[in-house]
């Protein structure tokens, strides 16, 4: 029985123990007065005399508790030597009490600080933006966020990600040192549980967006993140969500899993569609990379109640600051490049392209068109394109299915890799004609082998089969090797190339490649503009889309009489006569100076401007 009885105690103070501090420094603070207790209780019954010269019980407790504390303080202790044995035994016993306190104390202060290091504290914050995961996106997704909220007064980004929250910090200082006005808190959980999700305050958040993490099973963590999203019990408004899948095999299940409130875009497919539309003409991806980040011009649902009954092709030149590019129906439509006769009803909103929505700005009065400026159109029979097609990887066979949509019949695309794809062997297509060269990219003799004289495109792809940082360094000597040759035939064909860093994009410049594609910063750029308006979605989904209107490069002498001095007016107008929508132009001679590399979007209406054989126009047409 008495066996029991001692396990059954040992058992209860192991589980006060393991309550952690607060239970050790009560079990400590408890010997203390258990010891201070007992010496003053034998002081008492032991030494009267010295007992009645102390103030009596209550001076010797008083005694005892300040060696428990301080043992220093026996040292101008005077008395018979019962009583001294009494004050060494209380002054020891503090010794040992007192380094036990500051032990656990300071323990739990480490564990604390461990604690708030590892960023598991809930968040109390409003209308911010929630991140969740970790990848390369997420440093421009914080930089476009910074520059999206320099004219808040408060802003705040939430990173949730399953890493250490002193490492995510540390990074993002270092990519970007400046944040502005927007504070950047991170927080360690993983976003597929509830309860690290509960962290960041999903329920006062503005906007959430998703990350694809990195891995091949990405989609599945998409997915499960907006599972959880989607059956979470919300206690107020529904917060914005995008994400992006990288894989359009998965995006049904994904929309699925979103539900109907959240936006799931498409990588691969805008990947594809951006890759398909560069190749026939460079510079559309720093239009694209412009109208995406919040650096430059963006696009603007604008009210302008004066234009009220006006037609759309009579707004394009009824602002100084500002163009517009489509109308915003009432019932949320969205009409990119519309006819020119659309008149524009009450409620409807143009959608311009401006550097911020502060500086659109109505005309006094129409801008003068230099008529006399102004090119006579002429129809150019299309003619077939040959592409090669250098490299394999999963968004290939997608390139050649668009490919096959937007050129013209007899045109033929070769595709040059070590090994043929299978993927290939059956597929129809109307326009195209599909052939096969070996070649191994990196090597100049194969490259040499190829005929490039006989082609007018080149695309290159990177290989997703090796480490990103690898497949753009084989990238980069492909596309030396295709510049110098071409610089040796004279210059007979375009490159577009796609990489995996922005960063590498830089260092390729002294390729002079004509146009990169860096499908991750492009897809962070959107997912960043649909978390502050999701009703843009519509717009560029319809830019994106090969079956509306487009943005197009399209050769100045169409529009302007090379030579001849005119404005941007008079390209609006020529433009509007073609049932086209000019938005900017691109001078060819500074075609390799970043970061525009020629391109200007909304110009100046009134502005001499004069432009040459080799410029370009961008205008918003159908093919």
């Amino acid at each position: 029985m008495r066996k029991r009885l001692r396990e059954r105690l040992r058992y209860w103070f192991d589980g006060t123990m393991d309550r952690g501090t607060p239970a050790l420094i009560g079990w400590l603070g408890l010997a203390s007065l258990a010891l201070i207790t007992l010496v003053s209780g034998a002081a008492v019954a032991f030494a009267h005399k010295d007992t009645k010269e102390n103030g009596g019980w209550p001076g010797i407790v008083w005694m005892s508790l300040l060696r428990t504390l301080d043992p220093g303080t026996m040292g101008g202790d005077s008395g018979r030597p019962l009583f001294l044995v009494l004050m060494l035994t209380v002054t020891i016993g503090g010794i040992f009490i007192v380094s036990a306190l500051i032990g656990v104390m300071t323990t739990g202060l480490e564990a604390r600080i461990q604690q708030l290091r590892k960023g598991t504290s809930r968040l109390i914050e409003h209308h911010h933006t929630i991140v969740l995961g970790w990848s390369e996106q997420v440093f421009t997704v914080i930089a476009e966020l910074v520059e999206a909220n320099q004219s808040e007064r408060r802003s705040c980004v939430v990173i949730l990600a399953d890493r250490d929250k002193v490492d995510m910090e540390d990074e993002i200082r270092r990519r970007i040192p400046d944040t502005g006005k927007t504070r950047v808190v991170c927080r360690s959980g993983s976003p597929l549980q509830r309860g690290d999700l509960e962290l960041v305050s999903p329920d006062s958040a503005k906007a959430i967006m998703v990350l694809s993490p990195i891995g091949d099973d990405s989609d599945i963590d998409v997915i499960k993140s907006l599972l959880l999203l989607n059956s979470r019990t919300w206690t107020g408004t529904r917060p914005n969500v995008v994400a992006a899948v990288q894989s359009s095999a998965n995006l049904a299940a994904a929309r699925l899993a979103a539900g109907d409130t959240a936006l799931v875009i498409d990588a691969d497919d805008i990947a594809v569609g951006l890759i398909v539309q560069s190749h026939r003409q460079s510079g559309l991806s720093t239009v694209f990379n412009e109208l995406l980040s919040f650096v430059g011009n963006e696009i603007y649902p604008w009210d302008e109640p004066a234009l009220t009954g006006a037609t759309y092709g009579e707004s394009l030149n009824a602002f100084e600051l500002g163009v517009p590019i489509g109308v915003h129906r009432a019932d949320g439509e969205a009409l990119v490049n519309p006819p020119m006769d659309t008149v524009i009803g009450p409620g409807d909103r143009l959608l311009m392209v401006a550097e911020d929505d502060l500086l659109i700005k109505a005309a006094a009065t129409r801008p003068r068109v230099l008529r006399s400026a102004m090119a006579v159109a002429e129809f150019q029979p299309p003619v077939p394109d040959r592409t090669l097609l250098i490299g394999w990887n999963s968004r290939a066979e997608k390139i050649i299915a668009q490919l096959d949509l937007l050129v013209k019949p007899g045109s033929v695309v070769d595709i040059a890799a070590a090994r043929p794809p299978r993927e290939e062997a059956d597929r129809e297509l109307k326009n195209l004609t599909v052939g096969f060269k070996y070649c191994e990219p990196t090597r100049r003799p194969s490259l040499e082998a190829l005929g490039l004289e006989g082609y007018r495109h080149i695309v290159v792809l990177t290989d997703d089969g090796i480490d990103p940082g690898r497949a753009d360094d084989r990238t980069l000597v492909t596309l030396l090797h295709l510049r110098d040759i071409e610089i040796q035939l004279g210059d007979p064909y375009s490159i577009v190339t796609e990489m995996h860093d922005d960063a590498n994009r830089e260092v390729a410049q002294v390729t002079k490649a004509d146009d990169f594609i860096v499908s991750t910063k492009v897809i962070s750029l959107l997912l960043t503009q649909l978390t502050e308006n999701r009703h843009l979605y519509a717009v560029f989904a319809d830019l994106f889309d090969p079956e509306g209107s487009e943005i197009y490069l399209k050769p100045a002498p169409s529009y302007l009489i090379p030579g001849a001095e005119a404005n941007f007016a008079t390209v609006i107008e020529a433009a509007r006569q073609r049932g086209e929508t000019a938005i900017g132009y691109r001078l060819a001679r500074h075609s390799d100076e970043p970061p525009r590399y020629g391109v200007h979007l909304n110009p100046s209406r009134t502005a001499p401007l004069t432009l040459e054989e080799g410029d370009t126009v961008v205008v918003l047409a159908e093919d």
